[in-house]
């Protein structure tokens, strides 16, 4: 359904290096109960090249904004009521994105505008190959045929450093990592050289290893080929990082934009000097510490007080609820014709822990370091070759 405007003017014309121009952007939700005006003329522009940061708390729509540039926002019961959004197209003619068609959208979603979601099941589907989806996306907007298309998806997923890429091609995505399917999504997004990337919290899910590399190589694809990111995120170390610009939002507000240097020295709203207040920094705690396991230096090098010292809670000849030994979880790689094993994969290899009444135990790793599979072990949702896991002082691999 296309949506209603008044008969305002509006001309169709761009700067050269400008990719989006939004103006006057209002978006607005109606149920039975209420009625919500989720962003309120909102105005900003994207030029070739540049990474424009949207920050805000939940709510504040900056996710709405992004849905709404994608025309997806009518599936949520959402509706662009006044404004435009004027974006330029790989042929170099311009779009109105908030007067255009559903099968206008179609041609451009993927082709000139490409979006990466939090979570990767949202664009994933379950019942294909990662392989697939990649290369129907580029079939479909590039032309290539199915060869073409596979070869250009391995080098997709070579590119957001997916390791031993060949074999994720054959893949479906709950045989990958929650990491693994974040960089299929990055790879599926990128296949088609996008002039505007939109990236909604697209490193959330992922180890900080790996986010400093996929925000790398955003940043290399966005050099290549001068495309424009808008970069939704909450997390301002990310700003700090990637964005030469920063748009700040509240309540489907815009209130502040700058150059990202600026408004990290002087906030000029006083939201904004919120949100950076709220970071957290090294050694900045104030009042009295909980207990740790370790003793915490400040920055100036001095100890905590006794007083926090950690004391052992637990109880004296205790036994643990859970305890894991010589855990050894592997997936078997099938490909060809006569559906062979090609391949195992050593997902969990002789991990061995104890868990006590009133304890907490993190599995910490990169992605792919097998974190989730011990988790789903556990609970039997993969089978294990060997080991035992113990609960309750029962067996129950």
């Amino acid at each position: 359904m296309t949506t209603q405007f008044p008969n305002t003017a509006h001309s169709l014309v761009l700067p050269e290096q400008r990719v989006l121009a939004v103006n006057d952007l209002s978006i607005r939700f109606t149920s039975s109960e209420r009625t919500v005006d989720a962003v309120r003329k909102l105005s900003f522009h994207v030029d070739r090249g540049e990474t424009l940061a949207i920050v805000g708390e939940s709510g504040s729509g900056k996710s709405v904004t992004s849905l709404a540039l994608m025309r997806l926002v009518e599936h949520g019961g959402g509706k662009i009521v006044s404004g435009s959004a004027l974006l330029r197209r790989h042929g170099g003619q311009v779009l109105d994105v908030a007067r255009a068609t559903q099968g206008e959208m179609r041609d451009v979603r993927g082709a000139d505008v490409a979006m990466i979601f939090q979570e990767p099941m949202t664009s994933l589907n379950p019942v294909f190959t990662a392989g697939d989806q990649i290369a129907e996306s580029i079939r479909v907007h590039q032309g290539k045929d199915r060869a073409s298309a596979r070869a250009e998806a391995l080098r997709m997923l070579e590119l957001v450093r997916i390791p031993e890429a060949k074999n994720v091609l054959d893949r479906f995505p709950h045989q990958l990592s929650g990491g693994m399917r974040q960089r299929v999504m990055i790879a599926m997004a990128l296949s088609c050289k996008p002039q505007l990337l939109i990236a909604d919290e697209p490193t959330t899910a992922l180890d900080v290893t790996i986010q400093a590399q996929i925000l790398q190589l955003i940043r290399q694809l966005q050099e290549e080929m001068h495309m424009g990111v808008i970069f939704i995120t909450h997390d301002m170390g990310v700003v700090a990082e990637v964005a030469d610009r920063v748009l700040v939002m509240y309540r489907g507000d815009k209130v502040e934009e700058g150059a990202s240097t600026e408004v990290f020295a002087a906030p000029q709203h006083a939201y904004t000097r919120a949100l950076l207040s709220a970071v957290p920094k090294l050694g900045a705690m104030q009042g009295t510490d909980l207990p740790r396991p370790f003793e915490l230096l400040r920055v100036d090098g001095s100890a905590l007080a006794a007083e926090s010292t950690p004391v052992d809670t637990r109880p004296a000849g205790a036994q643990p609820i859970l305890r894991v030994k010589d855990l050894v979880t592997r997936f078997d790689l099938r490909s060809g014709l006569l559906n062979k094993v090609t391949r195992r994969v050593h997902a969990v290899e002789q991990v061995s822990f104890d868990l006590y009444p009133g304890e907490t135990l993190a599995l910490v790793g990169e992605s792919g370091c097998g974190k989730s599979t011990t988790g789903r072990s556990l609970l039997r949702l993969v089978e294990s070759q060997s080991g035992a896991i113990e609960f309750g002082g029962r067996n129950i691999l």
